[in-house]
């Protein structure tokens, strides 16, 4: 059973930064393709960025793309993500998803059999 747990959530002004990070549970997590998404009140939950299992492909979603950096260490069974230049439209309840039979295209449309609980982001103005 894989287990992922979220953290480094919190409120930070416009303009700051933040990084998320991903700890999951079990031996073949370094095979696993491992993406966050995000949830806006309101809204439908979103891509935000994907990563293969040794972190030589990733994906972002265009709203992100130059200011979000996802990375991982597969010794720690970690992954992160890297947000700067925040704005009040990240705001959202981020979520760490993993897989370990589909493909990174896959994935980043949100077909992924292990999520985390979510952990809150709040960008003020």
């Amino acid at each position: 059973q894989v287990q992922l747990v979220e953290s480094g959530g919190g409120l930070v002004q416009a303009g700051g930064s933040l990084r998320l990070s991903c700890a999951g549970s079990g031996p073949t997590f370094s095979i696993a393709v491992m993406a966050w998404f995000r949830q806006a009140p309101g809204k439908e939950r979103e891509f935000v960025s994907v990563v293969s299992w040794n972190g030589g492909i990733t994906y972002y979603a265009e709203s992100v793309k130059g200011r979000f950096t996802i990375s991982r260490d597969n010794a720690k069974n970690t992954v992160f993500l890297q947000m700067n230049s925040l704005k009040p439209e990240d705001t959202a309840v981020y979520y760490c998803a993993a897989d370990f039979r589909r493909s990174l295209v896959e994935v980043r449309t949100g077909r992924a059999d292990y999520w985390g609980q979510g952990t809150q982001v709040t960008v003020s103005s």
